[in-house]
């Protein structure tokens, strides 16, 4: 019995192991377990059935493990404000929001004579205030902007750093701000919406305070450079919501006289998007009448989630610009000086500037006689122009019989006959025998004129002449309040027609151009800056003296001698 026992076994053994490829093949396998697991249970032990959904658990187990916890809730019950200031500025916060209520200047003033706020009260209550947040979703953009936060650092004076906090479980915020003894400001920001992390740029949306008539809106613009590339939109060219991608080093908002402008921690990861709004302003004072115009703004920051970087608010002053490394710039200076545009002429333009900076500094101590002094400077060195321009329009006296004859010689032939070329022949070889130089007269007006434009530029774009007085001027920046200057031009400018010798032309038509352009000038220079009308009218003056003296010398009495005889030949 044993025997048959153990053949028995034996021969279970070889059919079980003769018989394993076909079960392989044919009968459905067990799931394969790691090699810890307990052995696999007999082939004929009834299972217990999985239930629905089982085979998922682990997965789910697992991103439940992962997935960040909800953010507490953390708001404020009620508004409050925190005021953070140095010896340069004042600024209100207020919880709603997170957001600035109001950025006081210290060292300059407004056209009333108050100190200067830069917050536009009226734009900012329509279109929001600086220093909150912009979302590509409005729902979410009003939500962030409207929440009271929780405010920590309740520190009034700089150095000093103050954070805002909000959540409502599903919208979580964070905002901090540092502040030092510069006009510069840290800026942090970051916004998740169910723990994933959304674009949201800081920015500021409304304009400057400074801002009170039409003029002085239309000279808002958005601009932003990367290394030397700086590029300038002014407002017809500003669409409201576009976004440009960047990279910046620095980005944002400015008028003729101030700027708030970013600069991204990333340069390369920025992007800006420009805010264009109107607002209605009364109309000269007159309350009744409104007028509707434009109001710039800008947010700028992280494509690739929180914010991170810094702020300038202040003047376009240059000391207080080039005070402000901004590190990674190849191929210009690495600060804020581009921000001031001195223009197409700013190679004549900055140079003018920082001369007659030099000039108040030490000499005069005030901007209106720190001008005259340097237009007397600049005119005295044109007088060698002035003389070779009285001395080309001799010249071209001298030979206007022979020019006359010979346009007189080929009048008959239309200009389209091949004859006219021989008569532009003979009097180009009449004007080299003679020595005549025809762009003679023309070319010391026209070195003279990128001073008065780079003059123009500059006083425009100078923040150290925005209401600096002179005499009855209030302020040199702004338009000559009882048009005095204006109407100096006008004076200056007929004398001035007068006293020149204008060779070859006309004398009815003389009389014409004597008033006309004087006329039209003095309109054009009506609504000027005072400094320009300043610069413009002393050169006037200083040229009148010049040119008395100059007609004294045997030049300039053969000249009018000239003048006078062809003039009695016209009457005859």
């Amino acid at each position: 019995m044993e025997r048959r026992l153990l053949l028995v076994f034996a021969l279970t053994f070889l059919v079980i192991m003769l018989f394993q490829p076909v079960l392989k093949k044919y009968l459905p396998q067990p799931p394969a377990k790691p090699e810890s697991s307990q052995p696999a249970p007999a082939q004929n032990q009834a299972q217990p059935p999985m239930p629905t959904g089982a085979a998922n658990t682990p997965p789910t187990a697992k991103s439940e493990k992962n997935k960040p916890a909800a953010p507490a809730p953390q708001q404020a019950t009620n508004e409050s404000e925190t005021v953070i200031e140095n010896g340069l500025y004042r600024i209100v916060f207020t919880n709603r929001g997170g957001r600035v209520k109001s950025w006081v200047l210290k060292k300059y003033t407004d056209d009333k004579g108050g100190q200067l706020e830069l917050v536009n009260a009226t734009a900012a209550e329509k279109h929001g205030y600086p220093l909150s947040l912009w979302t590509y979703d409005e729902g979410l953009r009003n939500t962030v902007n409207s929440a009271l936060y929780v405010a920590t650092g309740t520190s009034t004076t700089a150095p000093a750093e103050i954070t805002f906090a909000y959540s409502d479980g599903d919208v979580a915020v964070q905002k901090s701000f540092k502040f030092d003894h510069s006009y510069v400001v840290g800026v942090r920001t970051s916004v998740q919406v169910k723990g994933v992390e959304v674009t949201a740029f800081p920015m500021w949306p409304a304009g400057f305070g400074d801002e009170t008539i039409g003029p002085q809106y239309a000279t808002g613009q958005i601009a932003y450079q990367y290394d030397s590339k700086v590029e300038r939109l002014a407002i017809k060219k500003i669409s409201g919501g576009g976004t440009v991608p960047g990279p910046f080093h620095w980005a944002g908002l400015s008028d003729q006289y101030f700027a708030a402008v970013f600069l991204p921690q990333d340069p390369q990861s920025s992007a800006m998007v420009t805010l264009h709004n109107t607002i209605e302003i009364p109309r000269g004072g007159d309350s009744k009448q409104m007028d509707k115009v434009d109001v710039l703004g800008a947010a700028v920051g992280s494509l690739k989630g929180a914010t991170a970087g810094r702020l300038y608010v202040g003047p376009k002053s240059l000391p207080d610009l080039e005070s402000v490394r901004v590190p990674g710039i190849t191929g210009a200076e690495p600060d804020l000086r581009a921000i001031v545009d001195f223009g197409w002429l700013g190679l004549i333009a900055r140079p003018l500037f920082e001369w007659l900076k030099w000039m108040y500094y030490h000499i005069v101590a005030n901007w209106g006689w720190a001008i005259l002094l340097q237009t007397l400077v600049i005119n005295v060195a044109l007088l060698p122009l002035r003389l070779s321009q009285m001395k080309s329009m001799l010249k071209m006296q001298r030979v206007a019989p022979q020019i006359k004859a010979i346009q007189e010689k080929y009048k008959k032939y239309s200009l389209r006959d091949p004859k006219k070329a021989e008569m532009n022949q003979e009097v180009s070889a009449l004007y080299k025998k003679e020595g005549v130089n025809p762009a003679g007269g023309c070319l010391p007006l026209l070195i003279q004129m990128p001073f008065l434009f780079a003059y123009y530029r500059m006083l425009g774009v100078a923040m150290d002449l925005r209401h600096a007085p002179w005499l009855w001027i209030r302020d040199l920046s702004a338009p000559d309040p009882w048009h005095i200057l204006p109407i100096a031009i006008i004076v200056t400018m007929l004398v001035m027609q007068r006293m020149t010798p204008q060779a070859g032309m006309d004398p009815t038509q003389q009389k014409m151009m004597n008033i006309m352009m004087p006329g039209m000038l003095g309109v054009m220079s009506w609504n000027l800056a005072a400094g320009l009308c300043l610069y413009w009218s002393a050169g006037q003056l200083i040229g009148i003296v010049q040119q008395a003296v100059m007609n004294r010398t045997s030049l300039g009495r053969e000249m009018r001698e000239m003048m006078e005889k062809r003039a009695r030949k016209k009457e005859k």
